[in-house]
């Protein structure tokens, strides 16, 4: 009983709740720090300040005080006596002061302090609760009676005369308490594998996390790789061009002057050579070196002995030396290389990684196991029990979310060699029904198998090719040309061999397929690109 009043000298007189960080004022009352901060901020306007609980009045702002007496009272009392004092239930026959009620009655409808629980009555109708505001959700609606047992049927709590005549009358009843252990194991339990589901989940959240800095690392690396080569390479065009430019001019200069220091020479023969000479002025004015040095019906010009010269000059005529001219020819053909590979490395910037390949885990069969990555299936002996969907394969199939309805793709796979498996493509409309669905049973799938023996085949529409050549890899290759209408499977060894290549007019979308009855397959990635134009 003692202990009921002094929880209530633990209440707060502006909020009604225990105090929070409790201060002091001079008049010796104690607050919550926040309740009587935002008291003293509205006393502000007015200038005069005064005391909640006594009224007393302060000519200034009062200093508050830290109550630490108090602070220990709450921190080694409360906390060691937990009660519902967040409920604010106090006892119905307390009515001088609140005290706060510990226990409910069912049969009188009334809350209970300490000392009033004492001297209630302990008949077994009198059922005690704990403290509530409201009574009435625990009685029957119908016979106004205490809600005591619970129908397993109708899962519904009911009063005795419900279990004796009323609709409940014949079904099997257990105690409230009893069943609600019951209820209370099952949710345990139900915790414990949503607990491990949520540990998973966070696993797989972290190794994304994980996966998704380590890309952004990789793609911040390989950015500045590329950010430097291009630097570099600009450098190295702007050097080469001032160099090339550079060039060109020394040889413009060079040949300007080989040939001012012939032309006075060769004056006395300028009424019969003024043709030529124009021609060599318009020579010596061109820029274009290329132009100049294919020029062949000028080689006598530079030559005494040719075109009747001698005579005239005594056969003393300087020549001009011989220029190295600069093969522009050559540095264009390089430069058109080098653009070819560019444009090489522009298509080969969008061909798709191998992570754009998953499997579609809502179609999956139910024994079959989609591993976390979304690209390795296996066969398991426990049904997964999925959501029904009428896309589901009844087969041990799976294919893939991603649809190639165009362009050029491959993807790889490796498969156990001591088991039984099949891999291929096929269109969305496959028969999904038990046996039908295998890939290539019907004419729209294709598959390469792998038979028990170490035996292979390729398989459309039901017609099988068995491949005599020995195998001996794990992986494969999946080769599609949709434009073409080609599917190619081949073995990777090395070096990479040709099995079969399937030859048709593609008419819808295709998915990679995979099929397993006793082993594992994984699934490496696409990668992507178009057809040259």
């Amino acid at each position: 009983m003692a202990s009921a009043y002094l929880r209530v000298e633990l209440f707060c007189s502006i909020c009604l709740n225990t105090y929070t960080d409790p201060v002091m004022l001079r008049c010796g009352h104690n607050f919550c720090r926040v309740c009587i901060d935002r008291v003293l901020d509205t006393q502000d306007q007015s200038g005069l300040y005064s005391c909640p609980e006594c009224r007393e009045e302060f000519q200034e702002r009062p200093t508050l005080m830290k109550c630490l007496a108090l602070r220990k009272i709450m921190e080694t009392f409360l906390l060691t006596q937990p009660i519902q004092t967040e409920t604010r239930i106090f006892c119905t026959y307390c009515v001088d002061s609140p005290v706060p009620a510990v226990k409910s009655c069912l049969h009188c409808e009334a809350s209970l302090c300490d000392k009033h629980l004492r001297v209630h009555s302990k008949s077994p109708e009198h059922v005690l609760s704990e403290p509530r505001n409201t009574l009435e959700n625990r009685k029957c609606s119908v016979h106004k009676k205490v809600l005591e047992y619970y129908c397993t049927e109708d899962a519904a709590c009911i009063c005795v005369s419900c279990s004796l005549a009323g609709e409940h009358r014949g079904h099997q009843v257990e105690m409230l308490d009893e069943a609600s252990q019951k209820k209370k194991q099952k949710l345990k339990n139900t915790l414990e594998r949503l607990t491990t589901k949520r540990e998973k989940t966070e696993e797989k959240v972290q190794r994304l996390e994980k996966r998704k800095r380590k890309a952004a690392e990789k793609a911040a690396g390989e950015a500045e790789r590329v950010t430097d080569l291009f630097i570099d390479m600009r450098r190295r065009l702007d050097d080469l061009e001032k160099k090339v430019l550079s060039e060109i001019s020394r040889q413009k200069k060079e040949e300007s002057l080989s040939l001012s220091v012939l032309i006075p020479q060769f004056e006395i023969k300028k009424d019969q050579l003024s043709k030529k000479m124009r021609h060599i002025e318009e020579l010596c004015n061109m820029t274009d070196p290329l132009t100049v040095l294919q020029e062949q019906d000028t080689g006598d010009l530079y030559d005494p002995e040719k075109g009747g010269g001698d005579e005239d000059t005594g056969g003393h005529d300087k020549q001009p030396h011989d220029v190295d001219y600069l093969d522009v020819a050559e540095i264009s053909d390089t430069f058109r290389t080098l653009c070819d590979v560019i444009s090489g490395i522009k298509s080969g910037i969008y061909v798709k990684g191998p992570a754009d390949m998953f499997l579609d885990v809502d179609i999956a069969e139910n024994k079959t196991l989609i591993l976390d990555d979304l690209k390795t299936e296996t066969k398991t002996q426990w049904d997964q029990s999925p959501p029904e969907t009428g896309e589901r394969f009844p087969d041990y199939q799976v294919i893939s979310s991603r649809i190639f309805s165009s362009g050029r793709h491959y993807w790889d796979v490796e498969g156990s060699r001591s088991k039984y498996w099949m891999v291929g493509m096929c269109y969305p409309s496959i028969d999904r029904r038990e046996g039908q669905s295998v890939i290539g049973c019907d004419n729209k799938s294709w598959s390469l198998c792998r038979w028990s023996n170490n035996l292979y085949s390729v398989i459309h529409d039901n017609k099988e090719i068995r491949l005599h050549d020995y195998i001996s890899s794990d992986r494969f290759r999946i080769y599609l040309d949709y434009e073409a209408g080609q599917l190619s499977f081949y073995e990777l060894c090395d070096p990479i061999r040709h099995l079969h290549t399937f030859t048709t007019t593609f008419t819808e979308p295709l998915h990679a397929a995979l099929c397993v009855y006793n082993s594992a397959i994984n699934i490496f990635g696409v990668s992507s690109w178009k057809k040259p134009s």
